[in-house]
């Protein structure tokens, strides 16, 4: 890897490299991800370095201590833990990986059952997120008539956010005993996850005004940051494809529109996606019914604990630990298995 930033380092030195934007674009792009990469690196090992020499003074000059032993396994943990994450992020490689992105939640089968799911989803990934130092931003929520949500648009802002979330596309099935029967029955709902990331680059979409029907409204309910009785909200339709778009998390009815524009961008690229695997029959459509036959991650509560991916038959059985954002394991291996793959 060092030796890869040196090579870049040289290419940048050059000046015909300027002569062509595009390429420096991805030379700089790159020896950023590397030189990132290498600094995490030699933070682990110096970090691994202090607890062996601390160790060995420590076991010199006093006897055992209960609580410098917890300190030191805290610390080890700590290590593990950011080692794991340097692992899963070494597997970043594809074009918009170092992006923002957007998550579209939506409930399905399952009534009260789904929404209240659909809501421990949102959840798990702004738990996720913050375990990544990852911001997470609300733009727009339907509230479930009883409790929870039908359906809820987010945005993960930090580097690298579309890496870490862009596999969890698909339908989460959710089985557990019902708070809401009164004869404490099993139940089985399911909700959906579709992930995109923010587009920076005008030339990958391009969108015609005339395509666009915009309206304004009142933000209302519990999905905006500041509920107001002025018109602020926005929601854009894209006539061509359908797609519909809302914003209503700012006060500004500007800033709405601007971001509602960039959820619109994504969406359409993540269309076009969508299209290309299904020509060259890559994968099936990641939007497909929210029921049985499109699932991706099972998430088992009772009568027994499992949580498995079902693409790669990966499994853990601490749910509760899955559903406070531990996903890091899902993620690695969903990566190193497509890694696989395409190599072979």
């Amino acid at each position: 890897m060092s030796n890869t930033v040196e090579l870049l380092n040289k290419e940048i030195s050059q000046p015909d490299l300027w002569n062509t934007p595009e390429r420096a674009k991805v030379v700089l792009q790159e020896k950023a991800k590397l030189t990132s990469l290498l600094k995490k690196f030699d933070d682990i090992i110096s970090s691994y370095n202090d607890i062996v020499e601390f160790e060995t003074l420590f076991s010199k000059n006093q006897e055992s201590d209960k609580d410098f032993d917890l300190d030191i396994l805290k610390e080890a943990e700590s290590i593990l833990e950011k080692a794991n994450t340097l692992k899963t992020e070494c597997l970043f490689s594809e074009k918009y990986d170092s992006n923002n992105c957007f998550i579209d939640l939506n409930s399905g089968a399952g009534g009260t059952e789904s929404n209240d799911w659909c809501s421990m989803m949102l959840r798990m990934y702004i738990r996720f997120a913050e375990k990544l130092k990852l911001s997470c931003d609300i733009i727009g929520v339907v509230d479930g008539e009883e409790t929870g949500i039908k359906s809820c648009s987010i945005k993960i802002e930090g580097l690298n956010s579309y890496a870490w979330f862009k596999n969890e596309s698909g339908v989460h099935r959710l089985v557990r005993i019902s708070p809401f029967n009164a004869a404490k029955k099993r139940m089985t709902s399911f909700a959906s996850a579709w992930v995109y990331p923010e587009i920076n680059d005008d030339n990958d979409v391009e969108i015609n005004k005339q395509d666009l029907r915009i309206d304004t409204f009142r933000a209302s309910g519990s999905g905006g940051q500041h509920v107001n009785t002025t018109e602020s909200a926005i929601r854009i339709t894209h006539l061509p494809t359908n797609i519909v778009v809302q914003c209503q998390n700012e006060k500004s009815q500007h800033r709405n529109k601007e971001t509602a524009m960039k959820v619109l961008k994504a969406r359409l690229y993540a269309l076009k996606l969508q299209q290309k695997k299904q020509q060259t029959d890559q994968q099936n459509t990641e939007k497909g019914a929210i029921s049985w036959g499109n699932q991706i991650r099972s998430y088992v509560m009772q009568p027994y604990q499992l949580v498995k991916d079902l693409r790669i038959n990966y499994e853990e059985y601490d749910v509760k630990k899955v559903l406070d954002g531990n996903l890091n394991n899902f993620i690695f291996k969903k990566l190193s298995s497509d890694v696989k793959q395409n190599n072979e």
